[in-house]
Formats: structure tokens, sequence, C-alpha cells
């Protein structure tokens, strides 16, 4: 991990909202979408779930967005920039150059006390929080 973090553009909490200020930048959260709808996320994040990065971002792949355009600012975070640190990398080598994570992860955001957007729905699989918390239920009665 460290030597992956060498090659990377590392943001702090206040480095980033310098940036969100500015305009000059497309905030991407790469969590799960039950970490989005239990915890929220940054105002103005756009949703990439990790494993759907490199499909999304590449040009090539035929599920590729139209939003995702190689001379773009993105900066990723994730819960604790662990995963947002490898997912930088990952579009680093799809030959996006002007990419950064946000060292610290969202923990880092919160903890800093910044706002944090509701996120109200997780796409077709749950509605709320509470769909969440029954499907662990669920699957803790399954074992």
């Amino acid at each position: 991990m460290n030597a992956t973090k060498e090659n990377l553009e590392e943001l702090s909490v206040t480095e980033l909202q310098t940036e969100i200020s500015s305009g000059s930048c497309t905030v991407v959260d790469i969590r799960d979408f039950r970490e989005r709808l239990l915890d929220g996320t940054i105002p103005g994040a756009v949703s990439a779930p990790r494993g759907m990065l490199e499909w999304w971002f590449d040009p090539d792949s035929p599920y590729h967005r139209e939003e995702f355009a190689i001379d773009g600012r993105y900066v990723f975070f994730c819960s604790l920039g662990w995963r947002s640190a490898l997912a930088t990398a990952a579009i680093k080598n799809l030959g996006f150059e002007n990419v950064a994570h946000l060292e610290d992860g969202f923990t880092g955001w919160v903890q800093s006390e910044q706002p944090v957007e509701e996120v109200s729905s997780g796409g077709k699989w749950f509605r709320s929080k509470d769909d969440i918390a029954e499907s662990f239920e669920t699957g803790l009665e399954l074992q």
C-alpha cells in the first residue's frame, strides 16, 4: 500500500474542500451503496462503486460512462482511504492523469465535521436503512 500511495496525489480534507469550492473536480464515492445509504456521502459526490470503476472509466469499455472523460479532474474517496488509493492507481493505469484521492477517506471528512449529504436510496436493492439492517438479520439467520 505504501508503494502505491507514493505514486499518488493524496488530498487532505482542507485541500478537497478547496477543490470542491472552486468547482475544479468531480468527487467520486467508490464505497458500496450500502455504506452510502447508512452513512451518507460528501455533498455533490457521484457514486461509482469500486467494482465498476474500470468499466465506467475506460473509454473502450462497453459500459463506459460519458461523464468520466479522460481530461477530467477526479478525486476518489472510500471509508478510510485504502480502497480509494488502489482505485486511483487503477484509473491512472487507464491513462487518466488528473486524479487524486482523499487520504483520510470519508471517516476523516466526518471527523473534520464537514457536511454530509444523506443518501436516500440504495438503488433497486435497498430502499432504506431498515432494508439493509433486515438483510443483515436475514443473513445471520441463514448461518
